[in-house]
């Protein structure tokens, strides 16, 4: 049976890539943004890239230059090597691998993982980074759910994982957006593969959730998060529609 998404995750609003703020210091996805996150109370949304020793390190793009000091792809460092960048807009933050984001968080608040699209079409060359995420996250004591854009990452970690709650990050697909063929884009817009990879959720593209895809998922009982929020007035138009909502540029109201 697919494990559920743990209720924690519909009541927090989730901060993504952590509560990041580059006016106060607190880069995307660093142990800052992710401390003030805590604080506050959210949940929290982190990005998984691989190295080239094939270790999970909590950064969203796939080269290093926007977020860091530094240039090239980040799987084709060490993990040696991506410790010890400099991100910008920190005051002296490197980036973190998994296992320190684990230690952070210890559990207090939900921590939703996406796995970055390694195959670079949505395709079926994956596998080392879900067993990288899967080997820590096992372990973990705390609300924690596994999602990614890519289908087969989530059913090769359902595989890897099966005890951990797994979802789809989904979206309106279109193709002047996304770095993929038309094809591809027709086909992941409908969620076909929500079924077969044994999700659990998915969180959709906040200006699309009143597909009829969406609305029906929803309507069956499928949790519904959505991404990215920006504003208190999205928010409450995206709650017509979601369980739960992923913010950032803004404070959520937090529940009650």
């Amino acid at each position: 049976m697919t494990p559920a998404l743990p209720p924690a995750f519909l009541r927090a609003p989730i901060a993504h890539r952590a509560l990041h703020s580059d006016a106060d210091g607190r880069p995307e996805n660093s142990r800052a943004a992710i401390a003030a996150a805590i604080a506050a109370g959210y949940g929290i949304e982190i990005d998984l890239q691989l190295t080239s020793d094939g270790q999970a390190v909590v950064f969203h793009d796939y080269d290093v230059s926007r977020l860091a000091h530094g240039k090239g792809p980040i799987r084709g460092m060490t993990a040696a090597e991506v410790a010890a960048l400099v991100l910008r807009h920190g005051d002296g933050e490197t980036v973190p691998s998994l296992a320190e984001v684990l230690d952070i968080v210890a559990g207090r608040v939900p921590l939703l993982v996406e796995i970055k699209d390694q195959d670079g079409g949505m395709g079926p060359d994956v596998g080392p980074l879900e067993a990288a995420a899967a080997a820590l996250l096992q372990g973990y004591k705390g609300p924690v759910a596994v999602m990614s854009f890519n289908p087969h990452s989530v059913a090769e970690f359902g595989r890897l994982a099966p005890d951990l709650s797994r979802g789809l990050v989904t979206s309106s697909y279109d193709p002047q957006d996304w770095p993929l063929s038309k094809a591809t884009c027709d086909h992941l817009r409908d969620i076909p593969d929500y079924d077969r990879v044994g999700a659990a959720f998915i969180s959709h593209e906040v200006t699309d959730l009143t597909r009829p895809r969406v609305l029906a998922l929803r309507a069956a009982g499928v949790p519904v998060l959505c991404w990215t929020v920006e504003s208190a007035q999205v928010e409450a138009e995206a709650r017509r529609h979601a369980d739960n909502v992923t913010f950032e540029g803004y404070l959520a109201a937090q529940p009650g």
